[in-house]
């Protein structure tokens, strides 16, 4: 007589086990899980009960749907977030997610849909959804004119991204930054001539001609010229032109750690200066001040043909 084989079923997993299981693997893997790690942690449970828990979960938003180069991730859900997206269907969470990887610097729609794989027409139709729901807004860069880039709706931009303070609705400011080199230059002159009126030995006054970037960086707050917030580094940029054209040079001395305006036990000091006698032929040559001289080439962003600085040597 024939032996008889009977295939012994696996009895059927608490569906709540199942998905608690699955949350405590996301809290264990916060950058998130594949099926492949949901299947080696449970091998006993069929793939048509992990796939019903994952879509229980994803619809209950305890989860982040991702994509990576590897497959799906499966990503615990940021509980302020969960919120936000209440009611939102899969791939708009999924372009959500996306955005929200970006952080500040944002995501053009172009890389959205190779990350997301969806189509163009849909991402089209999510990104204003999510637009009218303020969750995420558009924000033109500079990099960029005809380009868009997505970002939550609560961040600021990053300065990448509009230019910082010299930009306005993509334009570069010249005249702004023309009125930035004279103020912080006058400040300079006003500090140097008073130093010399003080009539004290030539070491001293030299010393107390110095000023360092956060004394400019007050004075120029104080004078309300700016409609936008300055940072020091941004004052930092305009003294560095004031160097390259000649007309300030800076200095740096040891700082005492917690010093105003000092950075990493350094301060920088820059002061006025005026040439005896004004250079002559080749030493006037912008090329040998050239902070970007490596880069120039002609052809190139940064050439001969198109620098300010040479056709104003040339002409003189």
């Amino acid at each position: 007589m024939a032996e008889v084989k009977v295939k012994v079923q696996p009895p059927d997993a608490d569906p709540v086990e199942i998905e608690n299981r699955i949350i405590e693997l996301c809290h264990q893997f916060p950058h998130g899980i594949t099926d492949q790690v949901i299947q080696n942690e449970m091998p006993h449970i069929e793939a048509q009960q992990r796939a019903v828990a994952i879509n229980r979960l994803l619809s209950m938003g305890q989860l982040d749907l991702l994509r990576s180069n590897t497959g799906l991730l499966y990503r615990i859900k940021d509980s302020q977030n969960a919120g936000k997206m209440k009611g939102s269907d899969n791939q708009e969470k999924l372009v959500y997610q996306i955005i929200e990887d970006a952080g500040n610097k944002g995501i053009w729609s172009r890389d959205i849909r190779y990350k997301s794989n969806l189509p163009l027409t849909e991402i089209n139709k999510i990104l204003k959804n999510l637009e009218s729901k303020k969750l995420i807004k558009a924000v033109k860069s500079v990099a960029a004119s005809k380009k868009k880039v997505y970002m939550l709706y609560n961040l600021q931009p990053d300065r990448s991204v509009t230019g910082g303070a010299w930009y306005s609705d993509q334009d570069f400011e010249s005249e702004f930054v023309e009125v930035l080199n004279q103020q912080c230059f006058k400040f300079l002159q006003t500090k140097a001539e008073t130093a010399r009126e003080s009539k004290q030995n030539p070491m001293i006054q030299r010393n107390s001609s110095f000023a360092s970037s956060h004394e400019v960086w007050k004075y120029i707050c104080e004078l309300g010229i700016s409609k936008v917030e300055l940072s020091m580094e941004d004052i930092e940029t305009i003294l560095n032109t004031l160097i390259y054209d000649g007309k300030v040079e800076m200095t740096i001395i040891a700082a005492k750690e917690g010093t105003v305006g000092s950075v990493d036990g350094h301060m920088k000091l820059y002061r006025a200066v005026n040439p005896i006698i004004p250079p002559t032929g080749l030493v006037r040559a912008p090329c040998g001040l050239c902070p970007v001289f490596d880069d120039c080439h002609e052809g190139g962003e940064i050439s001969p043909s198109n620098c300010i600085y040479m056709t104003e040597w040339l002409e003189f």
